[in-house]
């Protein structure tokens, strides 16, 4: 392992998966001692149009030869943070047309709630358990796993979990609560589906009580699950949405977006109640810009949905109890962790990058590329039924 990596680096857990990447192309990492590996995790629903793609590098590349940082965020009209937020808020439904651009998913996922509580006067907050929403304090409060919140309590007062997917527990929900935060398919807690029913419900009860409802699609969002945003998929619209992940082809970029109405409240008592230095980056946005309009143009959330239908085909093996999931975020459920770890770690010895979600150690992720060849993605599961037979 790469002595800077090993000495000035801080680590996140004891045995970092350490693979020394030297370029990336397409759905392939390329490494140091010249071998090929498919990334078939994405960056973790990252790099949703595969690694350096020509349209975002091209965009990036106009970016650069204009400016980079200028001035805060809101204050300088900006060629491509203006033109992004418009054409993102013209692919999302009215009163979701005004869009606050962050750096990444738990800046989003904080300004969404500051915002919650702002614009309705109210304190309390409800997320769901085994949810994930970022490592920062505020959205750190509203995820639902103790063993990720104990080392760092106390954290935010006034907030309650309720079990994902229940339609009976939503009654929890009153007029003291400002907002509501899930996922629409939770990723990190496994790769879980509700109900179309459970959506509509949770709909109608924050707004019989005036509770916001914010949709974290961090992970799900710009195609990942067969539509552009998951939420069109059940028929419920969020008043906030958080964005971020898949938004700028590999660029650092978030976004919370809700209606201009409720985003006027960070105007105003005081002024500039949430501000940010960085956040909508002049590159990032030219990035994201670029990614939208090759989503759009190549109908890759349409395709996500093959490879759905790919991967559970070639994935009917034995060892898989069972494929969860919806277009390219899929999570493979095998019956022993000790097992799960021997295929990760023999497709990786075989050229294929897998991953675990961060609260389950036999569910293992599958998030390619949504532009994925079909031999490549063939080649691909071809390694992970062998490694299956051989564990």
């Amino acid at each position: 392992m790469n002595k800077d990596f090993e000495q000035a680096l801080a680590w996140t857990s004891d045995a970092p998966i350490g693979l020394s990447v030297d370029r990336a192309q397409g759905p392939f990492l390329y490494l140091e001692d010249g071998s090929r590996v498919i990334d078939l995790i994405s960056g973790i629903a990252v790099s949703s149009l595969g690694h350096r793609h020509p349209a975002v590098i091209g965009a990036i590349q106009e970016q650069i030869d204009r400016h980079l940082h200028v001035m805060v965020y809101g204050e300088f009209v900006q060629k491509h943070q203006a033109g992004y937020a418009a054409e993102l808020a013209d692919a999302l439904p009215d009163g979701l047309d005004s869009v606050y651009f962050t750096m990444t998913g738990t800046e989003a996922n904080e300004g969404a709630l500051k915002l919650a509580k702002k614009a309705t006067g109210r304190s309390r907050m409800i997320g769901f358990r085994n949810s994930y929403h970022g490592d920062t304090h505020g959205s750190l409060s509203v995820t639902g796993r103790d063993v990720y919140r104990d080392p760092f309590l106390p954290l935010l007062p006034d907030v309650s979990f309720l079990p994902f997917g229940d339609v009976d527990a939503l009654s929890a929900i009153d007029d003291s609560v400002a907002c509501v935060i899930t996922e629409p398919i939770q990723g990190e807690g496994g790769i879980i589906v509700p109900s179309d029913e459970w959506h509509r419900a949770l709909r109608d009860r924050c707004s019989a009580t005036g509770a916001l409802l914010i949709f974290d699609e961090i992970q799900t969002g710009f195609g990942r699950t067969g539509s552009l945003f998951a939420f069109e998929q059940f028929g419920v619209q969020p008043d906030i949405i958080t964005l971020a992940k898949a938004m700028a082809g590999g660029m650092p970029l978030g976004a919370f977006v809700s209606s201009r109405e409720l985003m006027s409240a960070f105007r105003n008592d005081p002024p500039l109640s949430h501000v940010t230095t960085f956040g909508g980056h002049p590159v990032s946005c030219a990035a994201a810009r670029a990614t939208l309009r090759v989503l759009q143009n190549e109908q890759l959330p349409e395709r996500a949905k093959w490879i759905e239908e790919v991967v559970r085909e070639r994935l009917g093996h034995p060892a898989v109890v069972e494929v969860r999931g919806r277009g390219a975020m899929l999570g493979m459920l095998l019956d022993d962790a000790e097992r799960t770890a021997r295929v990760v770690q023999s497709c990786l010895e075989g050229g294929v990058l897998l991953g675990w979600t961060l609260h389950s150690n036999n569910l293992v992720r599958i998030a390619p590329p949504l532009n994925i060849s079909e031999p490549v993605l063939v080649e691909a599961l071809d390694v992970i039924v062998a490694a299956l037979e051989a564990s």
